[in-house]
């Protein structure tokens, strides 16, 4: 979800201020999901879950447009 007036329009986790890149960044860390969501535990696993795989989606479709 992006809206300007939520941390500038950055991609977040809908109803978070959890930048999506920052969760893409740490699993390209090595961190697990399970690892990602003890960090940001007030964001349902199955939420978190559900935006690294909308942001693979949109990656891939945008890589293959």
């Amino acid at each position: 979800m992006s809206d300007p007036t939520i941390m500038g329009g950055e991609l977040v986790i809908k109803d978070t201020r959890v930048p999506v890149d920052v969760i893409l960044h740490r699993l390209k860390d090595g961190y697990s999901v399970e690892e990602i969501h003890s960090m940001y535990s007030w964001v349902d696993i199955k939420t978190l879950k559900g935006a690294i795989g909308e942001a693979i989606d949109t990656l891939s479709s945008n890589l293959h447009a």
